[in-house]
């Protein structure tokens, strides 16, 4: 099947109604996706080369929660509840950086291997002896999907994230996403709107040509959106031909090499897959990035991401980054 035919066509009998409005403004509905979807489905965290060496660390502070994931001296990622058990301080305050002995709390000095079993409380005489895996870090379910980095906070019959993303692993395989590497740092912005509209509009590829010029100027002609099915989606964008109008397009089109280890049908083209709930993919020739959100309060959202590429030092790779960054993030 061609890259440019979808492979789950939206039905004719397609509910369009869409949700009532008060499902945007309801607390108590905020509340029960917190509780039902955000808690109980897999969560992005980050890339394996975010943790380069032992005691690198990630910390994912949403919905209530507080997560990170630590790579211990055997090489292991492992996730965590960011909780100390002596009074429930954050024992991990910055977003990323590198223990380099344990994990001490910051408020009471209790520590912690990076392993997540308890070395020490502060004050051990006052204290009976205590078990240093029962009295550890909690842990938090986790899996690493292809590098990438997913919790989930509370048990759930959901499937893993590989068999959720079975269907699309034969296209992916040849981006040899386990081999990325970080192409700068986290980004984060607040969004005055409920999490559902910023799904919402991210799902229907319509709003491409008035809202991304630059995307409308490099694939907008050929884009699509399939179907959500078993929980991933799917919409791809070849470039269209001619160099393009705008500068960013046509200095990106004029400087991407040929990456040879994609098939030639995804050598110009755009793709991206979505995680329910609140996950995008995005798969480009010279790059990989996601981007996700998640709900503060009924009216307001945070969103966040990074972008990572193959390791290649060649000169027209890394100005053809900059001019992807260009393209997508400002056009």
């Amino acid at each position: 099947m061609s890259v440019l035919e979808p492979r789950a066509a939206i039905p004719n009998d397609w509910d369009r109604s869409g949700l009532p409005g008060w499902a945007y403004t309801s607390p108590e509905l905020l509340e029960l996706e917190r509780e039902v979807l955000f808690r109980r489905h897999w969560q992005l965290v980050g890339h394996v080369s975010d943790l380069p060496d032992p005691g690198s660390y990630l910390c994912l502070d949403m919905i209530g929660e507080r997560a990170v994931v630590i790579r211990g001296r055997d090489g292991v990622v492992r996730a965590f509840h960011n909780v100390c058990r002596h009074r429930g301080s954050r024992v991990l305050p910055e977003d990323q950086g590198t223990c380099r002995s344990a994990i001490v709390c910051p408020f009471h000095g209790w520590s912690y291997e990076i392993d997540g079993r308890l070395r020490a409380p502060a004050r051990p005489r006052t204290l009976p002896p205590l078990d240093p895996v029962a009295h550890g870090l909690v842990p938090i379910e986790s899996e690493v999907w292809h590098g990438f980095v997913f919790i989930r906070f509370k048990p759930s019959d959901q499937p893993s994230v590989a068999a959720l993303f079975a269907r699309h692993e034969r296209e992916l395989a040849p981006y040899d996403l386990e081999s990325l590497q970080p192409l700068g740092t986290f980004w984060r912005q607040d969004a005055p709107a409920n999490w559902k509209a910023i799904r919402d509009v991210d799902n229907e590829g319509y709003h491409v040509p008035i809202a991304h010029p630059g995307l409308q100027d490099l694939y907008g002609h050929n884009y699509f959106d399939e179907a959500i099915e078993q929980g991933t989606s799917r919409s791809v964008g070849a470039f269209n031909e001619g160099p393009g109008r705008r500068w960013s397009v046509r200095h990106y089109k004029k400087i991407l090499p040929e990456v040879t280890s994609l098939p030639e049908s995804h050598r110009r083209t755009w793709i991206y897959m979505g995680l329910f709930p609140n996950l995008v993919f995005s798969l480009y020739p010279d790059a990989v990035q996601f981007y996700q959100e998640w709900p503060v309060a009924p009216g307001r959202s945070l969103q966040r991401g990074a972008t990572y590429a193959k390791p290649d030092v060649r000169r027209e790779m890394k100005l053809a980054a900059y001019c992807f960054t260009v393209s997508w993030m400002y056009c």
